[in-house]
């Protein structure tokens, strides 16, 4: 397949990145259609120029890539192998390109499904947040056959700073749930940090400068430090879906004979602010049941 601009592409999900990720396809150029399970988001990307569909199926048709990005491995399993899913629907020379944040175990089997239709198949999950979406900056966990990833790569490209080819399918699962079960632990003990702070009457704002600055400092406690001080949680990433990641991170890590205390710990946090209503706010919102916590 020759990838370029006259690539017909589709995209499955306009969650927090996805949204971002297809306004970068249709900068670039590419035909594309999009699909939605709430279609009140495919309003501004139709004015831009994309194919609404009503299902999977209808947007895939015409495609030679067919990308998914969406919550978890059932909302994977759905838009790939349900009624009116893609797969069946894909022309067999088409590549799918899976970008969401699912389990090595759901990759492994769509990688068989896809084997069995004659489609190839990408998998590609992303770091970064909806700003690094919308600017075109995410960076692509890439895995599977190099011949089909240098076909895709301008479709990747297009949305990235930087494509990693890590190795066959199931590497960039491992990667990326590694990834977010540091960035989620990091969260949550920077969050258990910030009430602390608040509760002993210290200059809040003087004690993150030194922390930032410090060995402590990270990219995520740099990220988190003005969302949870403000207590804006505008999404850059769902709460909810990091619980998710934590808990799918420990079950591929318990494969391996690890087990990740520190992301159970980090998980309790992430539930208990989700049951607090702060499912669909940001993740830095993970501080509220801590404050809530040293006020009793």
């Amino acid at each position: 397949m020759t990838t370029d601009t006259n690539t017909r592409v589709a995209l499955l999900g306009l969650g927090t990145m996805g949204s971002g990720m297809a306004q970068n396809l249709l900068r670039a150029g590419f035909p594309l259609a999009i699909y939605n399970r709430t279609r009140s988001k495919t309003t501004g990307l139709l004015q831009l120029g994309a194919v609404v569909a009503t299902t999977p199926a209808d947007a895939v048709r015409d495609a030679s890539v067919v990308i998914s990005m969406v919550a978890d491995d059932d909302a994977s399993r759905v838009v790939w192998l349900g009624e009116d899913g893609a797969l069946d629907a894909m022309k067999p020379d088409a590549i799918a390109i899976e970008c969401s944040t699912v389990s090595p175990e759901w990759t492994a089997h769509l990688q068989e499904q896809c084997s069995r239709r004659q489609i190839k198949l990408i998998e590609a999950p992303v770091t970064g947040s909806r700003t690094q979406a919308e600017q075109g900056q995410l960076t692509f966990l890439a895995a599977g056959d190099k011949q089909t990833l240098k076909a895709v790569l301008p479709v990747l490209q297009c949305m990235s700073k930087e494509v990693l080819h890590l190795g066959p399918i199931g590497s960039g699962a491992q990667l990326k749930l590694i990834n977010n079960f540091l960035c989620g632990v990091q969260a949550a003990s920077f969050a258990e940090a910030v009430a602390w702070i608040e509760r002993t009457g210290l200059d809040r704002t003087a004690a993150l400068e030194f922390l930032k600055r410090g060995a402590a400092g990270s990219g995520i406690f740099a990220a988190m430090a003005d969302r949870m001080t403000r207590r804006t949680y505008e999404v850059n990433f769902l709460l909810r879906l990091m619980e998710k990641d934590l808990r799918y991170a420990q079950t591929a890590a318990a494969r391996e004979g690890i087990t990740l205390t520190t992301a159970q710990s980090a998980e309790k946090l992430f539930e208990s602010a989700r049951l607090e209503g702060h499912g669909d706010q940001d993740m830095a919102a993970v501080v509220e049941p801590v404050r809530k916590a040293s006020t009793r």
